[in-house]
């Protein structure tokens, strides 16, 4: 079982890089503005896990230059989000705005945040 986990995960990483996605093109400045909101953001994922592998080709297509968390090999990212998310699921994309600080799992509402905030 543990080696189908590690070869599905392989050929989606394949398909990924294969078939990857255009970023938008912004100006300097809107692509500047968007880099400055995205620093607040952080996405604990895992490599070749298919909903990860989703949502980082939403950041690709809107451009985004969101920080990548390993939560599978760091014990510390894997710490933190269990202690700020409540569990260890993935993806979950960590938002600090204003002080506060939201986590959102599910990728299909981590997409739809990032089209609706990045478009």
């Amino acid at each position: 079982m543990k080696f189908i986990r590690w070869f599905l995960g392989r050929v989606i990483l394949l398909l990924n890089f294969v078939f990857s996605p255009r970023g938008v093109k912004r100006s300097p400045d809107a692509q500047k503005e968007a880099d400055t909101k995205a620093q607040s953001m952080a996405l604990y994922q895992f490599e070749a896990c298919p909903f990860c592998v989703k949502v980082r080709r939403a950041m690709k297509r809107q451009s985004v230059n969101i920080e990548l968390r390993d939560a599978k090999n760091d014990p510390t990212h894997r710490a933190d989000l269990e202690a700020g998310g409540g569990r260890i699921k993935v993806p979950c994309l960590r938002i600090e705005k204003d002080g506060q600080v939201e986590w959102m799992y599910e990728s299909s509402d981590i997409v739809t945040y990032l089209e609706k905030e990045f478009a």
